[in-house]
């Protein structure tokens, strides 16, 4: 496992994902977060490519963040929660940057969070912060076992705030969990790692 330093990203990057029961747990978890948070956030909640989407215009009225949907190309950057667009998946560069590609008609979960986790894993290091929340089916797995493997830390929601517990209990089956936690408890716990990793 190489040091922090070798990694291309030199600042703490948080990844919430989610699926079923997201927008209330993903609000409550950004919603204590400061504007100044010296940390990027990524959010990535499945969602039906076919629907219209508002998950960006309603969590930007939540919190004092900075939030807006993630574009090709984007820059990641602390303060700001840039949100994966329904339809597509979303990596992490070696430059720091987004990097937005089509998703199929089939699995992975839409937009993967296994995708997301990998790429963040091997830029991030452990500064990365995976955070599984509410959720139905096992998507994060793979993803989760990445930032453990590059020194990152995982948390997860516990079974009896998450509105469904596939996704959290799924990630904490692996055995690599560092945190199980309350909905209530998440934010000022990205707070205390982010603190540590700046």
């Amino acid at each position: 496992m190489k040091s922090a330093p070798d990694y291309p990203l030199r600042f703490p990057v948080v990844a919430l994902v989610t699926s079923a029961g997201g927008l209330d747990a993903l609000s409550r978890v950004l919603a204590p977060l400061p504007a100044d948070l010296p940390a990027a956030i990524l959010v990535s909640q499945h969602l039906d490519p076919s629907r219209l989407s508002h998950l960006t215009a309603i969590l930007a009225k939540r919190t004092a963040l900075r939030v807006g949907e993630a574009v090709d190309g984007d820059e990641l950057v602390p303060g700001v929660a840039l949100v994966v667009p329904a339809a597509r998946h979303l990596l992490v560069t070696s430059a720091a940057r987004i990097g937005l590609l089509d998703t199929g008609a089939l699995p992975p979960a839409r937009p993967s969070a296994d995708l997301l986790l990998a790429t963040l894993a091997v830029t991030c290091g452990p500064r990365a912060l995976a955070v599984v929340l509410t959720g139905k089916g096992s998507d994060a797995q793979a993803g989760i076992r990445a930032i453990a493997h590059c020194g990152g830390t995982v948390f997860a929601q516990d079974e009896g705030t998450s509105a469904h517990f596939g996704m959290p209990g799924a990630a904490i089956g692996t055995g690599l969990v560092h945190a199980v936690l309350p909905l209530a408890g998440i934010a000022g716990a990205i707070r205390r790692h982010v603190d540590r990793h700046v």
